[in-house]
C-alpha cells in the first residue's frame, strides 16, 4: 500500500477514534446533567468516567495543532476531572468541605484541591489549578472560558450536557457566555439605580475582561437584551459595578 494512503488511513483513524472518545463524554454528561446541575450520586457506579480519563491521560496536546481543538481538550480535562474529584468524594456539601483546612486556610497554604497535583496527562502531573491558569488562561486568552470551565459550585457557571468540541467550540462559548450573564441567580442588571450586580467571576478575573469596572461592563453588555445593553452603553459611567456572594454548594441536581 503507498505510504502517503497508509499515513492518511491511519490519521482518519485516529480521528475517528478521538471523535468516539469524545462523545463517552458527552454521554456521560447528558446522562448526569440536568439544567447545569449533576447527579453526582447516580454517576459514582459509571465506569465510563474512569474510561474518558484514561483516554485524556494518554492524549499529548503538544500534537494537537489546531487551536480550538487544543482549548477544548484542556477544557474537557478541567470538567471531567472535577467530576472525578466531588464522584470520588461524594457525599459532600461543598468542594471546599475537601480543602486543608477550608477555603481560606487552604488557599493561604497552598493546600486546597485545586492546588493538589494528581492529574497525568501524557506523563505529566499537573493540578487544577495548573490547567486554569498555567495552560488555559496563559495560553489562550480566552474570557469565555470563565463561563465553561465548572468548579462544582453552585454559583459556577452550569455544566454544559456535552463535550467541548473544536469544531463548534465558539458556537458553544458564545452560549456558555450568553446564558451565565444573563442567569439572574449570577448577575442582575437594575436600570433604574445603574447598578450591576456581578458574579465575583468578574472580580477575580477582572483583567481577563479589561483593565478597569468600565471595560468589565462594555464586555458584558454583548450578552445582554438591548435595552440593558443601550442602557449601560449610553450612560456607562453612571453604572456602578457590585458582586454578589459566591454560592460554594455542590452543584447537585436532587
Amino acid at each position: 500500500m503507498n505510504k502517503y494512503i497508509l499515513a492518511l488511513l491511519l490519521f482518519s483513524q485516529l480521528l475517528f477514534a478521538q471523535g468516539d472518545k469524545h462523545s463517552i463524554f458527552t454521554k456521560i454528561l447528558n446522562d448526569y446533567v440536568v439544567n447545569g446541575f449533576v447527579k453526582y450520586k447516580d454517576m459514582n457506579d459509571d465506569k465510563r468516567l474512569d474510561e474518558y480519563l484514561n483516554y485524556l491521560k494518554q492524549i499529548n496536546p503538544d500534537n494537537i495543532t489546531d487551536n480550538n481543538d487544543k482549548l477544548a481538550f484542556w477544557m474537557n480535562v478541567y470538567n471531567a476531572f472535577t467530576l472525578k474529584l466531588i464522584v470520588d468524594n461524594y457525599p459532600v456539601e461543598s468542594i471546599n468541605d475537601l480543602h486543608t483546612g477550608g477555603l481560606i486556610i487552604g488557599q493561604i497554604l497552598g493546600k486546597t484541591v485545586w492546588h493538589k497535583e494528581w492529574i497525568n496527562i501524557n506523563g505529566k502531573t499537573l493540578s487544577l489549578n495548573n490547567i486554569e491558569h498555567d495552560i488555559i488562561r496563559k495560553e489562550f486568552i480566552e474570557p469565555r472560558i470563565h463561563f465553561a470551565l465548572v468548579c462544582a459550585a453552585l454559583s459556577c457557571p452550569p455544566l454544559r450536557n456535552e463535550a467541548y468540541e473544536g469544531y463548534k467550540l465558539e458556537q458553544q462559548l458564545e452560549n456558555q457566555a450568553t446564558v451565565f450573564i444573563n442567569n439572574s441567580t449570577n448577575n442582575i442588571f437594575e436600570l433604574k439605580n445603574k447598578t450591576a450586580k456581578l458574579s465575583k467571576i468578574f472580580d477575580w478575573y477582572e483583567s481577563d475582561f479589561g483593565d478597569n469596572d468600565e471595560a468589565v461592563l462594555k464586555y458584558v453588555l454583548k450578552y445582554l437584551p438591548k435595552e440593558t445593553a443601550k442602557d449601560i452603553n449610553d450612560y456607562i459611567t453612571q453604572w456602578d459595578i457590585e458582586y454578589l456572594t459566591y454560592n460554594w454548594d455542590l452543584n447537585e441536581s436532587k
